[in-house]
């Protein structure tokens, strides 16, 4: 409108950065006024006539295209005529093109057609402008790339810079006096590297000449028009006719983002208008370049725009089905490594930015992470269309310029158009976030699983690169020697073995270090010893044959367990302890950088928590990587096989893994024998060494491995008490001891000559006399009385009984013993009062047998039970006194009468000495001292006692008759005050002591109501606690 003549702006200055559009907006402006009868009809020409409001007035123009003029030989200007000169100075290359000569002289001092040295003045060029007027033309001066030749004269000669600036002056103020005349300017340069100093400088300079003359700013392309640019630039006319035709592909695309972002989703039809005026281009991807890119000094505008999809849309549109050109186009083909061509491109302008004092190495830094980004794609099923390279191109380009960030929500609205699941694009993101060298920490310091707020991309390594180059540098061997370290504190491998009874051997470095003693020892090995399931390796293998070397073979290899770390757990294991080592490096660092001042606190916080995440990962993975047992199959070959590890102690669950055949219970001492199970015997064999058969589970592999080896020996020894077996030990003399049904000593069971012998085939020499007590060996007593004959063909060798083994009958072999044997045994139960002889008119119990009495017609009885000392007194024994007074013969007379049978002298004497300590008697007169043997028992007078002992409640006389010179203190006590006389019993004592007085104590304990006769095994219990104060109290 200025042109003709309808307005008075004259002056427009196209403000925009590099690559905005400001030349084609020059150019465009020269094709419509040159010659506006001639405009072509196209859409975009009517477009602009409609604009205007009319049609465009034909003017004469002059371009200064700077970026064409040598700063030394000038440029070919062609003059209105078509003649065509070279001209040196911006003026003259302005008043050629207005006016020819003409112009030249205008300007010249001399009116001559030649070149001026100065800047003319505005009056000069009031002038100049106006001869296209008188030519009925309106003039129209386009100027670009001012400050590349600025730059460059001025650097060639100081004096130029006051020339331009005072030219520029003069012609914006010439150019508003002046009707019809309007200059359009770009004073930028196209090439960025024109911005240094010097040249910012001379730019301010000509801002603040056009900012005085000139209207508003014109900015030829805004964002809003960036997407039809771009369609126009890259389609044909005739494709972009039928813009409804797009709405289905529209609706397609924000179906997919809708999943991924409830925003969208709410947007509706807004949504859909938005991506339809965008459309094919997703409008949040031209949006991040419009609006961050285009602060970078080398990203040019609209121009950097149009290149950067030119070049990817090349390459992309072979392979990708996008919806919409977002984020993928920029990814290199999905079978190519590397960079595509176009972020190449991008990334040579991010190169160049610097952020505190350093430039960015972008390509090293993309390159890793979309390494990062196709692995978590290879390992997730619902991530089809590269959406984690995507989310990678997506927050570099939102990371510019250095600082920029991106929400979460802008990465999920770039990728939803690919309609990615959900779930598995959170995962996938979740996962690049952890495991990313460059993703800022500030912000990707959540929890595992969890999605970060914001994402941004930086030249500054995270904690995780930082831990990644840490590792790496690690030498195997520290590895190595802090996961032996924290194996050897892997409680979980050992636990409950040694309270098994088993020898522990943790991290043995030589084979020696495991005993061959036939002992059960359970090892965990070294990383040295890895195996794999079938295949022991040659280092658990040598611990499991050898002792001190290969030409010493182990012998107990049954009683070898070995749990060594499987190949890839042991890797595992590794890493993790190299996982842990370097967050430790890492921490170092940190604080380091922690003293400059450079650390934020949230990213101190963070690697703490990573640093305890990694040393608590340690524990487990060792544990999961000890599941490789190693020991001796029942074939006799090393085996190893894997177990689960589950949260029992390892030693639980190889004990009860059947290929282990490890045995914690009890055998049986029936299983030992030649038709046990275990083949232990040889053809014909009737005894073996007791040695030979405890080792044999320890030596032989078809054997179960027995947790206890002396449990072994402990059956051995709870057969021969059970009568299953004989044990016998022969003395180098060739004579020989033997134990059955009893118990053998601990010299004797240690003895190396020890052996089993079969009962059938065992000549005893030694008969426990306790063995002879009723219902002591099965079969013997039928009754309380049997003949001795019947206990010397009890051990004739040919008896078998029948033994009651709870719900079932066994046969049960007695073994042999001499007659000579038997009489001994019977002698000493006789004399320890197991067993009461009578042979003829012998009745003998608690005393030794005289020599020819015992014979196999005389009988062995139950002992008598004890008689109450009442039974004694004259009212109940009448024919035993005569005149108040009676003897021990006449007792035991009387009593064997009342009895059916002649008492042993021990029952009778047990009796009396009962009644005399009860002060129911005492003795007589003349009486022969008590106690006393059988023979002297007629010259023993007792007669009732009589009352006279004062302090107590009995007494019993002297052996003179005579009235005791002692006191007695008699009563029945309480348990509890059994125990308190024993507290008392040291100042009793301290009485004895300082009266210089005898203190005895008889102790008397009765058991039974008087009425019953207590049960033998009450009384046999009862004895033996007794027994253990002093030997001869016996309850009698």
């Amino acid at each position: 409108m200025r042109l003709a003549g309808k307005n008075d702006k004259a002056v427009r200055q196209l403000e925009l950065t590099y690559g905005g559009g400001k030349t084609h907006t020059l150019i465009t402006l020269r094709h419509l006024v040159n010659d506006p009868e001639k405009l072509p009809g196209l859409p975009t020409v009517a477009e602009f006539v409609g604009e205007i409001g009319q049609k465009p007035p034909q003017c004469r123009i002059a371009g200064l295209c700077f970026d064409k003029l040598d700063v030394e030989k000038g440029m070919d200007v062609r003059s209105p005529d078509g003649k065509t000169r070279t001209l040196k100075h911006p003026w003259s290359v302005l008043a050629y093109q207005l006016a020819g000569d003409t112009g030249l002289k205008v300007l010249h001092a001399s009116n001559r057609a030649e070149e001026r040295e100065t800047a003319p003045a505005e009056n000069v060029l009031i002038e100049l402008l106006e001869l296209p007027g008188k030519d009925g033309l309106g003039t129209l001066v386009l100027i670009d790339e001012v400050l590349m030749y600025a730059r460059e004269k001025v650097a060639q000669d100081r004096e130029w810079r006051s020339k331009l600036v005072n030219f520029f002056q003069y012609l914006t103020q010439a150019a508003t006096k002046v009707d019809r005349c309007c200059l359009v300017a770009s004073l930028l340069a196209t090439d960025p590297r024109k911005s240094d100093t010097l040249g910012r400088e001379i730019q301010a300079e000509l801002y603040d000449i056009f900012q005085r003359q000139r209207e508003e700013a014109v900015e030829p392309v805004v964002k809003e028009d960036v997407a039809e640019v771009l369609r126009r630039r890259f389609f044909t006319p005739e494709s972009l006719k039928d813009r409804e035709g797009f709405r289905q592909h529209v609706l397609a695309a924000i179906k997919g983002i809708a999943t991924v972002d409830e925003q969208t989703a709410k947007q509706g039809a807004e949504a859909e208008e938005r991506f339809l005026k965008s459309f094919p281009f997703h409008p949040d991807l031209t949006e991040v370049l419009y609006s961050k890119w285009t602060q970078l000094a080398r990203f040019q505008r609209t121009r950097g725009v149009l290149r950067t999809f030119a070049l990817a849309l090349r390459e992309a549109e072979k392979w990708d089905t996008s919806p919409l050109v977002g984020p993928t186009v920029f990814l290199a083909a999905p079978d190519k490594e590397g960079l595509s061509e176009a972020l190449r491109e991008m990334v040579a302008v991010a190169d160049t930015e610097e952020w505190e004092g350093k430039k960015q190495a972008w390509t090293g830094i993309l390159d890793n992470e979309f390494r990062q980004a196709r692995l978590i794609q290879s390992e997730s099923v619902g991530l089809r269309n590269r959406e984690v390279e995507q989310a990678v191109v997506a927050t570099f380009l939102h990371s510019q310029p250095v600082g920029q960030n991106a929400r979460t929500r802008d990465l999920a609205v770039l990728l939803g158009s690919v309609r990615p699941d959900k779930i598995e694009l959170e995962k996938g993101l979740a996962r690049w976030s952890q495991s990313s060298y460059w993703l800022d920490d500030l912000y990707t310091a959540v929890s595992a699983g969890q999605l970060p707020g914001t994402w941004r991309l930086g030249n500054r390594p995270n904690l995780t690169q930082m831990h990644a180059v840490a590792a790496k540098n690690i030498p195997d061997d520290t590895v190595r020697a802090r996961l032996l370290d924290d194996i050897g504190k892997a409680k979980a491998l050992t636990a409950n073995a040694s309270a098994a009874g088993v020898r522990v051997h943790t991290l043995p470095t030589r084979t020696k270090d495991i005993e061959d003693d036939g002992a059960f020892h359970y090892a965990v090995l070294g990383p040295n010893a890895a195996s794999e399931s079938g295949k022991p390796s040659a280092e658990a293998k040598r611990f499991l044959d050898e002792t001190t070397g290969s030409d010493r073979p182990r012998v107990c290899r049954n009683a070898v367990l070995l749990v060594a770390p499987s190949k890839d757990g042991l890797e595992l294991a590794m890493a993790r302890v190299r996982d842990y080592l370097a967050w430790e490096i890492v921490r170092d660092e940190v604080k380091k950088q922690q003293k400059d001042g450079n650390v934020d606190p949230a990213r101190a916080q963070t690697m703490q928590i990573n640093i305890d995440k990694a040393k608590g990962r340690i524990p487990e993975s060792i544990k999961q990587a000890y599941s490789i047992v190693v020991t001796v199959s029942d074939k006799d070959d090393a085996q190893a096989f894997k177990i689960t590890v589950t949260e029992d102690p390892h030693f639980n669950t190889i004990k009860a893994d059947k290929r282990s055949r490890v045995q914690d219970t009890a055998i049986t001492a029936e299983a030992l024998l030649p038709d046990g199970p275990y083949n232990l015997w040889r053809a014909g064999e009737t005894a073996r060494r007791v040695k030979d058969l405890a080792g044999a589970f320890a030596q032989l592999p078809h054997l179960p491995k027995m947790l206890k080896a002396t449990a072994i020996l402990d059956t051995l020894v709870e057969g021969c008490v059970q009568g299953t077996f004989v044990l016998r030990l022969t003395r180098p003399d060739g004579t020989s001891r033997s134990w059955w049904m009893s118990r053998p000593d601990e010299n004797a069971l240690n003895d190396p000559a020890m052996e089993l012998v079969l009962p059938e085939a065992a000549v005893l020499t030694d008969i426990a006399p306790n063995l002879l007590a009723p219902k002591s060996l099965p079969g013997l007593w039928t009754s309380d009385e049997i003949a001795v004959k019947v206990a010397f063909d009890y051990f004739d060798g040919k008896t078998v009984i029948q033994v009651d083994r709870g719900g079932y009958q066994e046969p049960m072999q007695i073994p042999k013993a001499s007659q000579e044997v038997v009489e001994t045994a019977i002698a000493a139960a006789v004399a320890h009062s197991d067993i009461w002889l009578l042979s003829g008119p012998a009745s003998i119990l608690g005393e030794p047998i005289p020599a020819g009495v015992l014979s196999a017609s005389g009988k062995l009885c139950v002992p008598p039970p004890a008689i109450a000392a009442a039974e004694i007194l004259p009212e109940n024994l009448k024919d035993a006194w005569k005149c108040g007074v009676s003897s021990g013969f006449s007792v035991a007379t009387a009593l064997s009468v009342k009895m059916g049978k002649t008492l042993p002298w021990k029952t009778v004497r047990d009796v009396i000495s009962g009644a005399l300590q009860a002060r129911f008697l005492e003795l007589d007169a003349g009486s022969q001292a008590w106690p006393c043997d059988f023979p002297s028992a007629q010259f023993v007078k007792i007669k009732v006692a009589t009352a006279g002992v004062k302090g107590g409640t009995g007494g019993t006389g002297g052996e003179d008759g005579s009235t005791p010179k002692m006191l007695v203190a008699e009563a029945e006590l309480e348990p509890s005050q059994v125990q308190d006389l024993g507290d008392i019993i040291p100042k009793l004592l301290d009485v004895k002591n300082k009266s210089n007085l005898p203190l005895r104590f008889q102790v008397r304990i009765e058991l039974g109501d008087g009425k019953t006769m207590p049960s033998a095994e009450a009384v046999q219990k009862a004895n033996a606690i007794l027994k253990s104060v002093k030997e001869d109290m016996q309850l009698r």
